[in-house]
């Protein structure tokens, strides 16, 4: 019994020590803001926090880490990483660069970004393939003093600076330049095409109940007529014709993605050119630059894959020391039909599936899409 009395006694010891001696990591403070350039690194709303890491002398060894390279959006956006890596503005700020995409196995992810960790990069850029499982990571990397910067799909974590577009201000977006090109023409109420993206998914769900926010405020009456369209030019374009076919003209329509295709369907319905919000495919910009005197009044503004510089663009200015939000807006790129510029802001001699929205005057971010088609998405080792 006695020998009982002592094993526990060192249990419970064991027990004290392993409660109270956690271990120390070093990772960002928590400070006040506001942070540094907030026209560009924007927090997400009054209640983002600030962080701000060590400074750590340049220049940096940087790593992106994607998952899968398996549609445009992600191949666009490797590319544009590549390209951002030798723009003027920062290529002096990177000792090192590498790329990889590790396909759509979650445990590949982690497991290549603990390895760049321990190889002694200064930060990791990533798409994370679930906004969950990444707590071994950012214990690691902030054990290091890495900085870490999830983009576009996020991480269900306040621990880690993050960078996204404000879905749902762009659908509010959407709604008050339609509502501003209608009232030019002396309409406050009218029937509106909205065709949404893929269903079920939470920026199709924000980008709407952002364009009805503003609709329904604007004290105008407004039919509308929902199709889905995927965010797909094909499926965009059937689904209008279809709309089309069914409910005759419409005054205006918002188009969440698959806007060439919502476009063309316009076209070979013979339907008048109306005010129009869509996303930022090249091919949507160079029918509103073909279209606008006879009516096609646009804006564009797309969820970008230049999101990736930005995101650069936020772990470097973490290395230097800054003052940084938590959770980052970035300012919604976009361009109306007054703004069009071939080989600017859109590219008559690139696909109509390009996304073009990789200017960021805010930020000072402006790729051009030769630059970036010029890249490969192959990993860089």
């Amino acid at each position: 019994m006695k020998t009982l009395r002592i094993a526990s006694a060192a249990l419970m010891g064991l027990m004290m020590t392993t409660s109270f001696a956690t271990p120390s990591f070093a990772g960002p403070n928590v400070v006040s803001g506001p942070g540094v350039d907030p026209a560009c690194f924007a927090p997400w709303n009054a209640d983002t926090k600030f962080f701000q890491w060590e400074k750590k002398e340049g220049p940096y060894r940087i790593a992106i880490v994607n998952g899968f390279v398996g549609n445009t959006w992600r191949i666009q956006m490797i590319k544009t990483a590549k390209a951002f890596a030798e723009d003027p503005s920062i290529k002096d700020k990177i000792k090192e660069f590498k790329v990889v995409s590790t396909g759509t196995d979650a445990p590949a992810q982690l497991g290549a970004i603990e390895d760049f960790i321990n190889q002694g990069y200064d930060a990791i850029v990533t798409i994370a393939l679930s906004p969950e499982g990444f707590d071994r990571v950012i214990r690691l990397a902030d054990r290091e003093n890495v900085v870490i910067v999830p983009f576009d799909n996020v991480l269900d974590t306040d621990t880690v600076m993050q960078i996204n577009e404000d879905q749902l201000e762009m659908g509010r977006t959407y709604s008050r330049f339609v509502l501003k090109e209608l009232a030019a023409q002396g309409k406050t109420s009218g029937k509106i095409l909205e065709v949404r993206g893929l269903a079920g998914n939470s920026v199709d769900r924000d980008r709407s109940i952002g364009v009805h926010e503003v609709l329904d405020a604007s004290g105008g009456t407004w039919e509308v007529i929902q199709v889905v369209g995927n965010w797909d030019d094909g499926t965009a374009q059937k689904v209008t014709a279809d709309a089309l076919a069914v409910h005759g003209t419409f005054d205006a329509i918002i188009v969440q993605g698959g806007s060439t295709g919502t476009t063309q369907a316009l076209i070979d319905a013979n339907h008048p050119f109306v005010p129009m919000a869509g996303e930022s495919e090249n091919g949507f910009r160079k029918l509103i630059a073909a279209h606008s005197a006879e009516g096609l009044k646009a804006i564009s503004i797309g969820q970008s894959p230049g999101l990736v510089a930005i995101a650069m663009k936020a772990a470097v200015s973490a290395l230097e020391g800054n003052v940084m939000p938590q959770l980052i807006a970035v300012p919604l790129p976009m361009s109306d039909y007054t703004e069009l510029k071939d080989g600017v802001n859109y590219w008559s001699d690139l696909p109509d599936n390009f996304f073009t929205t990789n200017e960021f005057a805010p930020c000072g971010v402006n790729i051009s899409g030769p630059a970036i088609m010029a890249q490969t998405e192959e990993n860089v080792q």
